[in-house]
């Protein structure tokens, strides 16, 4: 039997994030029955285990960082990896409140894990998460987090008493919820972004104790309260909160006739009628200043505005009518990424995702840029931005594919890292009636000679064997800056000298860009080649780009040579040569 912890170290919060996204893959579909509010689109257990899966990805990848050395990383490190990769990959509305929720956990465990700093970092959690709302509402997750933090308080030493206390506060909160939120109480449903934070905090318990909670809410009497939910015929029904789902429960479109009450929220339409159009989420580099003013902008455009983050960066989440001004407040407040824009449409009174028939084929791939995003949108792809330190997590790829909306995709990884991410998505997305191939391109450039021959008329198998073998067909290569000494398969490199990596290996060491590239290229062109593809990154000129195309012109004939813009990508030059 595995040694409980006395506090949350490192491996504890690991181990926490692990049964979270256990506990979230197992409720999501019931979770995602009961969204009714802010919006009724059947995707709150879907947002939540998205957002967990890519905090548990951060903390894997530091320890994954620490597997050669003999002691487990520092607690510090974990927590603030846990709340970056929930900010980074936070989905939706109870995803981004999740993500602040963390965030402001971890900014007290990174001081320790004991009983008196949890407690903080309850309180914490609360307040960051209701101060990130623009106009919070009780009756929802913010009402559930306080009073987990307000159960946990008190003296006591031990940390199993506060987490339980915790958990069996937000249990109470939670069954209190259709009380406090007449859409809920309508609907005969509990909050879904509330009961998410209960299986967040269930597996918390079951971390530090070693045993799996009781699911579901408690009454203020401690029994396990019967969270009715709506039927078809508008019918309601007993169903413990946690058990198994009975035929005919919505989907979180099916709510109740009426209009929101005289004391409803201030934030959304409280009975998820005729709201916003459009979903707006992206991450934003800004500073605090440039935040502020954000937030009163897009105030004043629509609802369920939540902005959480800090540190210059910040997640975004806002329902507006015009998803162009949306955006454009972000790029005035500093650089907008990974913008998501989903279109609501209204039918029956109701807000639904649009639906359209499915597409015969599509291709999802992976680019480390902003220009070769676009590029790869131009030729019809659905794109997934890999940012320096910020590879995607298998739910990013899943619902890239959703969101490509084809009954056959291929799968473009673009990096050897992503190899086993990208086939677990491939396997998701399959169960989910998909036909998916994945295509093992291993750069950003192999990816783009397989989109070249991508002819989504002719059959899908000789598809994907014509796109391999492109891909297979183009070595890549990437310049690089050392950040350290260190020995390479070209011999010692010093701190700031230029690497060129061909086919993930170093085989050159140089003092500069224009020299490493010349010699990178010659090595390559040596064996031969028809087309070269330089890719450069966002602070490279285009002087670079002219030199280098003069160079491949004067030394091989015959070579052709294509020029891309990548933008924000971690290598300042890609190369491909076919």
């Amino acid at each position: 039997m595995p040694q409980l912890p006395d506090d949350l170290d490192a491996v504890a919060v690991r181990t926490w994030c692990s049964l979270a996204l256990e506990a979230l893959g197992r409720e999501r579909a019931e979770i995602d029955a009961i969204n009714v509010y802010p919006i009724a689109d059947g995707d709150t257990g879907t947002n939540l285990y998205l957002t967990v899966e890519s905090a548990a990805a951060a903390v894997e990848a530091v320890f994954a960082a620490h597997e050669t050395g003999t002691t487990a990383p520092a607690t510090a490190d974990a927590v603030r990896a846990m709340a970056h990769g929930a900010l980074i990959g936070a989905r939706g509305n109870s995803g981004t409140i999740l993500a602040q929720l963390l965030r402001g956990m971890a900014g007290v465990l990174a001081d320790g894990g004991d009983a008196a700093h949890l407690r903080l970092a309850l309180t914490s959690a609360a307040g960051a998460a209701r101060q990130a709302v623009a106009h919070p509402v009780e009756g929802t997750v913010l009402t559930v987090a306080a009073e987990a933090a307000d159960a946990a308080r008190g003296e006591d030493p031990d940390l199993r008493t506060v987490v339980t206390a915790a958990y069996e506060g937000a249990r109470a909160a939670l069954a209190r919820t259709p009380e406090q939120l007449a859409v809920l109480g309508r609907a005969g449903v509990v909050d879904a972004g509330g009961r998410g934070l209960v299986a967040v905090l269930g597996a918390l318990v079951e971390t530090v104790t070693g045993q799996a909670p009781v699911r579901g809410p408690r009454t203020a009497s401690g029994n396990a309260a019967k969270a009715p939910v709506t039927v078809d015929g508008g019918s309601v029904v007993g169903l413990p909160v946690g058990g198994t789902p009975v035929e005919g429960v919505t989907d979180g479109g099916g709510l109740p006739a009426g209009g929101p009450s005289a004391d409803g929220p201030l934030d959304c339409p409280e009975d998820g009628g005729a709201g916003p159009a459009f979903e707006v989420i992206y991450l934003l580099e800004a500073r605090d200043e440039q935040v502020a003013r954000l937030r009163t902008r897009l105030d004043a455009l629509g609802d369920s505005l939540v902005v959480v983050g800090g540190d210059g960066l910040w997640h975004v989440h806002v329902h507006v009518d015009d998803a162009g001004a949306a955006v454009e407040a972000g790029v005035e407040a500093g650089r907008p990424y990974r913008i998501r824009i989903t279109h609501f449409a209204t039918e029956s009174g109701h807000d639904v995702r649009v639906q359209a028939e499915p597409a015969q084929r599509a291709v999802v791939v992976v680019v480390p840029g902003d220009g070769l995003a676009g590029l790869c949108t131009e030729a019809g792809a659905t794109t997934v931005i890999a940012r320096p330190g910020e590879p995607p997590a298998s739910g990013e790829l899943v619902d890239a594919i959703r969101r490509a909306h084809a009954r056959e995709v291929v799968l473009l990884p673009n990096d050897a890292a992503l190899r086993h991410t990208a086939a677990a998505a491939a396997e998701q997305a399959r169960t989910e009636g998909v036909r998916v191939a994945l295509v093992p391109t291993r750069a950003a450039v192999q990816g783009i000679a397989a989109l070249a021959v991508h002819e989504p008329d002719r059959g899908f198998d000789e598809d994907v064997v014509a796109m391999t073998a492109a891909a297979g067909a183009t070595r890549y290569a990437e310049l690089a800056v050392a950040e350290r000494q260190s020995w390479t398969m070209a011999g010692i490199c010093q701190a700031g000298d230029i690497l060129g990596l061909i086919d993930g290996d170093v085989a050159v060491i140089g003092a500069d860009v224009p020299g490493t590239a010349r010699t990178v290229l010659d090595r390559m062109l040596a064996a031969g080649g028809e087309l070269v593809t330089l890719v450069l990154g966002e602070d490279v000129p285009d002087t670079l780009a002219d030199a280098l195309e003069q160079h491949v012109r004067e030394g091989h004939l015959a070579v052709d040579t294509v020029v891309y813009r990548g933008g924000h990508q971690r290598a300042p030059l890609l190369i491909g040569v076919e």
